[in-house]
């Protein structure tokens, strides 16, 4: 498997999705409810996925795609998944705030070796293929910074859909980092805020119970500009799309900032 050639598609693929989101989301949405959690799914998330199934699918036939609004595509069972994640902060758009990207990861036996994420808006594309670093548009490597400010770190929170505003673990989370960091974002769009950690635009990232589909693109880029990704009480996190959600629940900084983190979690 060519993994430059599968990163060139990805990226090529994203930013075509890109134009087609930056030119739709200037006219009407066709915005929809999406499950009983308040989500919402609009017709540009349904145009930009089309694109970029069709995209992948006709680049590499015999693999499978995981998509976020189709489910699974292509052929399944191979050892070659890819991720789609067409319009990552459909609620920002929805309420005319530009903040969305669109995200792709191909994955070997549930692992991501390729990660892509593009920015209509600012248009900017940040990638990574495992192991070979991160780079930017530009080509310029990413590199993530470590900042310490006395009046605490900038940190940002994403949980999975299916998470009730209820839960107790949840709660108490979000409220140890509103103790103690500087600001605590929550864009709505995961895979941005991993772009933004590993520009080192912020200094962390909890996760609880995030999603499979835009976990894994924004993970391995944060990883590959040199942040560390534990999960809650400390130990190994692999950013893989299988196991269950609560698999999937995490904290992510530069590894000089990471102890201090994990401390505000207790």
């Amino acid at each position: 498997m060519d993994l430059d050639h599968a990163r060139a598609v990805a990226v090529e693929a994203a930013e075509a999705a890109g134009t087609l989101l930056l030119d739709g989301a200037r006219g009407a949405l066709g915005v929809r409810q999406k499950g009983g959690g308040g989500d919402v799914v609009t017709d540009l998330d349904l145009a930009s996925e089309r694109l970029l199934v069709g995209r992948i699918l006709t680049a590499f036939p015999s693999h499978a795609v995981v998509a976020e609004e189709s489910g699974l595509l292509g052929s399944p069972g191979g050892e070659w998944t890819w991720l789609v994640d067409p319009l990552d902060g459909t609620n920002n758009v929805a309420i005319g705030l530009p903040a969305y990207v669109v995200g792709l990861a191909l994955c070997r036996e549930g692992r991501p070796l390729v990660g892509v994420v593009h920015d209509p808006v600012t248009a900017r594309t940040w990638s990574a293929i495992r192991g070979r670093g991160a780079l930017a548009s530009s080509g310029s490597r990413l590199s993530a910074a470590y900042r310490p400010s006395p009046h605490g770190p900038l940190l940002a929170w994403t949980q999975g859909y299916a998470v009730s505003r209820k839960d107790a673990k949840a709660r108490l989370l979000k409220a140890a980092l509103e103790l103690s960091a500087r600001r605590v974002l929550q864009l709505w769009a995961p895979l941005l805020q991993w772009a933004m950690l590993a520009r080192g635009d912020i200094d962390g990232i909890v996760g609880y119970r995030a999603e499979a589909v835009d976990l894994p693109a924004g993970a391995l880029i944060a990883r590959e500009a040199g942040i560390e990704i534990r999960a809650l009480d400390g130990g190994p996190f692999e950013e893989t799309i299988d196991g269950p959600a609560e698999n999937r629940s995490f904290v992510a900084a530069h590894p000089k900032a990471l102890p201090g983190l994990l401390a505000l979690l207790g």
